[in-house]
């Protein structure tokens, strides 16, 4: 089988298509002929060893996929030879074949393409687990979503309107606002690239106070981070929740934590990762809850462009550059099927 493997630190042109050997399913795994690897910011940092998980290598990056279940090992029950699948792995996707734990693995239904599939679980898993479970959000509510163009903001958009929540969608450009507003933002906001001198700072919480309302935002979704975060904290309602989801922009920010304090507001943490391991029931069930929604034609993955394992690493450059929309999706074989 290919795969395409990171054998030593450094950016998408380190990584290499070789050829291994197709692994077994051990005890408790599934053999999975992957047929579509959702590509995520952590798969940038993860071949620069700049994430939270540090793989030994040689490995190959690819955090969700989908395909075909070709075999199990012993203890496995939920799944079968000739299940089609979606699972969350931490890396090991861009690969034609993959033994992953079982319990990692979900049904979809037949009429999920295994490019949306790809495209499903960590996008709104994070964003379900960061507006429902870290925000409670409630109908009536405003949120503001910064990167709301990519895969996790585009996610916490449907979600948070299924949630009867308004939603106000800031992005880099106008093109990337109106993607938001078709998958339905009520406005929107263009920000500007970084980095921010301390008056651009300022124009910038000026232009997210606008955007917001004379309350300001309710909850704040944060993919971005960098120079973007103290501004838009700056824009929260009072006892507002700042949600810290990730750090596209490349730069943790420092907050001044007086701005909590004059705000009565909280800041916190959304590592989806590792609630579910603490949390599989839960999970589970919301897991099963998302895909109610897709059914219903609620929620419904964006794939805005799809590359072939080969040109895998071109995929990951197009992500870190923060031009891509939606999802950008690795295929495997039939991978839109």
């Amino acid at each position: 089988m290919k795969a395409l493997l990171s054998r030593q630190v450094g950016g998408p042109e380190t990584l290499a298509l070789e050829e291994l050997p197709t692994p077994e399913a051990g005890k408790g795994q599934a053999l999975i002929e992957v047929r579509a690897c959702g590509v995520n910011f952590p798969d940038v940092l993860i071949i620069e060893d700049k994430y939270q998980f540090k793989p030994e290598r040689p490995f190959a990056p690819g955090g969700e996929i989908s395909g075909v279940v070709r075999a199990v090992g012993e203890g496995v029950t939920h799944v079968a030879p000739g299940d089609r699948v979606l699972g969350s792995t931490g890396w090991g996707g861009m690969a034609q074949m993959a033994a992953i734990d079982a319990s990692r693995l979900v049904k979809i239904p037949d009429a999920m393409p295994f490019d949306e599939a790809a495209a499903f679980i960590m996008t709104y898993g994070t964003s379900y687990h960061a507006l429902k479970d870290r925000a409670q959000l409630q109908a009536g509510q405003t949120l503001m979503v910064l990167g709301a163009a990519g895969g996790v903001g585009l996610a916490a958009i449907e979600l948070a309107k299924a949630m009867g929540a308004k939603v106000i969608a800031a992005a880099s450009s106008e093109e990337k606002v109106e993607l938001c507003k078709r998958h339905g933002a009520d406005a929107g906001v263009v920000y500007g690239r970084g980095p921010f001198d301390k008056d651009a700072s300022k124009q910038l919480g000026e232009l997210f106070k606008q955007a917001s309302g004379p309350n300001g935002a309710d909850v704040i979704y944060d993919a971005v981070g960098g120079g973007y975060a103290e501004p838009a904290l700056r824009s929260i309602a009072w006892e507002g929740k700042y949600l810290v989801v990730g750090f596209a922009a490349g730069d943790i920010p420092k907050i001044p934590l007086n701005l909590a304090l004059l705000k009565g507001c909280e800041i916190v943490g959304v590592f989806w990762g590792a609630w579910v391991a603490r949390n599989p029931d839960k999970h589970a069930q919301a897991v099963g809850e998302l895909l109610e929604l897709y059914a219903a034609g609620k929620i419904k993955p964006f794939v805005s462009e799809r590359f072939p394992l080969e040109k895998g690493a071109e995929a990951i450059a197009h992500l870190a550059s923060r031009q891509a929309m939606g999802k950008v999706v690795v295929t495997m074989g039939e991978g839109q099927g």
